[in-house]
């Protein structure tokens, strides 16, 4: 007996419908609507979450390879970043300070924000909108861009108003190695002129140094009268000149006297070579010949090497403090606000275009460079102790959320207020040694007559004598001996 097989099936599945049924992202079947709507969340989610893979899934792999790889690329670069953030910082400003740096991460982000928009657009036309039904339809489209927007501008913006603002700021560091710390400080000179109206030349009104420990990041500041007269110089050409200090030439025509503020006249002004036989590099170092003529007097008031200077214009000083967001500080007396008076008997009432009231403030910069500037109601060494009080107020409130918040605008500040011979090289240690600065609390020594004791008008050897030996106390105090206690 013959065994009769089953007969074949002859509806055997097309092909086209077995790849639909296998792999509906790529061949979806465009005539089921519930499929559709699920395909195209699918897709404008893996687009967000991983660019590149709704093209690899349902589109151009070549185009989903470049979306992936760009997309790794950044977050692997964005966790380095991080890592070295928090683990390495001065390596991770080493790598930032540099143009090259800063240009390439710039045209990257750039090019990555083209990218996702174009990834977006092409992930709408795999979703194929005309086969969705219509409430999916408008949904995906705008959840789509939406999502596009925010990684697309992200980047965009930290390419136009991070890194182009940072990398033009960088222009004001000076090129160059830096000079290893002395006696464990670095030491700068911060310099405050004004050379506004009724000025013949621009002076220095505002001197002071600031002392960083190079280990424990430290601040100490030195506040030097703008008046201070007959000030020794260290080696150099100046000390040449005035081997028993700084003489002046009261009643010649340009006008100067013994002030270690009328440096600028004596070194520049009243020179015909605008002092470039004193000073002849000081142009290639970012600084000028009444700079370095104050770093000498500096040197030889206070006993110290002071290899950089930080010039500030009085004039800009306003824009740091705005964008830093104001300044809080506690006003001890009324003072005046405005031009001074034009007798000398003059009172404030008929002059003052404002007042700075007594009391806690939260001043904006117009009224912080009223408040550093004012002194025809006090006296210079008033007007000292406020600027320093600005000085470590700022200091306090650069905070790190407040610099990354307004971090555009403090570096467009910066680049119009300051002018300064510190090298880009050192720009890694000195965000560190800001980082530690942070957590201690800043000590000063003012060099006026409540200060040191000295008569400012009329100092003697003794008197510089004892202002060095007070800065080195200062700076290095004595280690306390250890108890011999049984």
């Amino acid at each position: 007996m013959s065994v009769m097989s089953p007969p074949r099936s002859t509806s055997t599945p097309t092909r086209g419908r077995s790849v639909v049924e296998e792999r509906p992202l790529r061949h979806p079947d465009d005539s089921a609507p519930a499929m559709m709507s699920r395909r195209a969340w699918w897709l404008v989610a893996s687009n967000f979450l991983l660019p590149g893979s709704a093209q690899t899934l349902a589109g151009s792999r070549r185009l989903g390879r470049v979306g992936l790889v760009a997309t790794i690329v950044m977050w692997v670069l964005l966790a380095a970043a991080v890592l070295l953030g928090l683990m390495w910082r001065s390596l991770l400003t080493s790598i930032v300070a540099s143009a090259w740096t800063l240009t390439g991460a710039q045209i990257l982000l750039w090019v990555y924000a083209a990218l996702w928009v174009v990834l977006t657009i092409d992930t709408l036309r795999l979703v194929r909108l005309s086969r969705v039904p219509g409430r999916t339809r408008a949904a995906a489209t705008v959840v789509a861009l939406v999502l596009a927007l925010v990684p697309a501008s992200a980047a965009a913006y930290t390419a136009q108003s991070v890194i182009a603002p940072l990398r033009s700021g960088l222009s004001i560091f000076a090129s160059g190695p830096s000079v290893p710390p002395s006696d464990g400080y670095y030491n700068f000179l911060l310099l405050g002129a004004d050379s506004g109206q009724g000025r013949d030349s621009m002076r220095f009104d505002s001197i002071s140094v600031v002392s960083v420990n190079a280990e424990s990041g430290a601040v100490t500041i030195f506040g030097i009268p703008r008046d201070l007269r007959h000030v020794p110089f260290s080696d150099g050409p100046m000390h040449d000149l005035y081997p028993n200090g700084f003489e002046g030439h009261a009643g010649q025509t340009c006008g100067w006297s013994s002030g270690i503020n009328q440096l600028m006249n004596a070194v520049e002004t009243c020179r015909d070579d605008r002092g470039k036989s004193l000073y002849p590099d000081a142009a290639a170092q970012n600084s000028t010949p009444a700079v370095e003529a104050t770093k000498d007097a500096a040197e030889g008031i206070l006993g110290i090497k002071i290899p950089y200077h930080v010039f500030i214009d009085m004039h800009g000083f306003a824009d740091l403090v705005d964008a830093l967001g104001g300044v809080t500080i506690t006003v001890k007396e009324r003072l005046p606000e405005g031009p001074g008076p034009r007798y000398h008997d003059q009172p404030a009432e008929e002059w003052a275009t404002g007042w700075i009231e007594k009391g806690k403030q939260h001043m904006d910069g117009q009224t912080a460079q009223w408040y550093a500037r004012s002194r025809y109601t006090t006296s210079d060494w008033d007007r000292m102790r406020r600027q320093r009080e600005l000085q470590t107020a700022i200091l306090a409130q650069a905070t790190p959320s407040t610099v990354v918040t307004r971090f555009s605008e403090i570096v467009a500040a910066g680049k119009n207020l300051v002018q300064t011979d510190i090298p880009d090289s050192l720009l890694p240690f000195l965000v560190d040694l800001g980082a530690k600065a942070k957590d201690q609390k800043v000590q000063d020594l003012e060099l006026t007559p409540k200060g040191v004791n000295i008569d400012p008008d009329n100092p003697t050897s003794a008197d510089w004598q004892k202002i060095r030996g007070m800065a080195d106390g200062l700076l290095h105090p004595p280690t306390p001996a250890p108890s011999t206690a049984p």
